[in-house]
């Protein structure tokens, strides 16, 4: 009976022993300088400080000398990468637009398109309309240019089309973050294709024709959801990446000079007011009679003659009468 307890004690002491030496090998561990070994240098190991909230943080590398080593990072630089990371990943549509006056419209109509081309973009539309005006030599084109930039050479591309003229009348940027927009697009059409596979796997264990029909139908609906879905964000992608700059090129207004006021200026002016209305006057006129020639031929003289002949034949009627009168007493 002894000797199994004295078996089990011995054992007990045994097991007890090689734990303490375990922690005082890893206490050693710790407290002890890197050393050399044929495998390479061991790396010394250490303990962060405790921290607190909104203290730093301990980065570990491994340094030239194969040792471990820890560098104190803010946990306000991780939240501003954070920031600049999901700031890349916004859905941003931006457009500008812009009004010039230039003395060459058409040559600045060149620039801008080889300007978008050297930026990776393109035109969409340009629209060209003349000018007004009484004398032919002094009518220009006023012309209207849309064009696509890649978003990330919107601003080079905007700041060089500025500088192609001296005089910018007018200039609007916007911007508009679709971004959580985007991503409950996104949310949406998996939520939709999840539904979609849940709807397939019941009509495939589905045995009836009015149930499977039925399945069907809801599929067809998940289906057209989508497709709507994923075009709104195919067209959130293609707005976002390129953003949409539209020009208007117009050539500078002539400058009125006003004649200063006298009574010659006066006389001339009244002379000239009474010659216009004279000529005005005399231009209604020949515009009447113009107008009235092929209204007296087409309407006032067949009406004429109808009248005339209805007049005669009531005179021929009455004249009958007359005659008859006195022959029948």
């Amino acid at each position: 009976m002894k000797s199994p307890t004295i078996a089990l004690f011995v054992l007990s002491v045994l097991i007890l022993g090689s734990v303490s030496c375990g922690g005082a090998n890893s206490d050693s561990v710790a407290s002890m300088p890197a050393a050399d070994t044929p495998n390479g240098r061991v790396a010394q190991t250490a303990t962060a400080e405790p921290q607190t909230e909104g203290d730093t943080a301990a980065a570990g590398y491994r340094g030239q000398d194969g040792a471990v080593q820890f560098k104190k990072v803010s946990l306000d630089e991780s939240e501003k990468a954070e920031e600049t990371s999901a700031a890349a990943d916004r859905k941003i549509i931006r457009n500008a637009d812009l009004t010039m006056e230039v003395t060459s419209t058409t040559d600045t109509q060149h620039s801008i398109v080889s300007i978008a081309e050297s930026h990776g973009g393109f035109v969409v539309t340009s629209e060209a309309k003349q000018r007004e005006n009484v004398e032919p030599a002094k009518r220009t084109l006023d012309i209207r240019l849309v064009v696509r930039i890649p978003e990330n050479r919107f601003g080079a591309a905007l700041d060089q089309i500025r500088g192609l003229t001296t005089n910018l009348t007018e200039e609007k940027v916007s911007g508009q973050d679709v971004t959580e927009e985007f991503i409950d697009l996104e949310a949406r059409i998996r939520t939709q294709k999840a539904l979609e596979a849940q709807f397939l796997q019941i009509m495939r264990q589905t045995g009836k024709i009015v149930d499977a029909l039925e399945v069907q139908r809801q599929i067809a609906e998940v289906r057209s959801d989508i497709e709507r879905l994923e075009g709104r964000k195919r067209f959130l992608e293609n707005r976002s990446s390129l953003s949409t700059i539209t020009v208007n090129i117009i050539s500078p207004k002539p400058m009125v000079v006003v004649p200063t006021s006298g009574f010659r200026q006066s006389v001339r002016e009244a002379v000239s007011d009474s010659i216009d209305v004279g000529s005005g006057i005399v231009l209604f006129f020949v515009r009447f009679l113009i107008v009235m020639i092929p209204i007296s031929v087409f309407v006032l003289l067949p009406g004429g003659l109808l009248l005339r002949y209805f007049i005669r034949r009531a005179k021929r009627m009455r004249l009958a009468e007359a005659l008859t009168a006195p022959t029948a007493g």
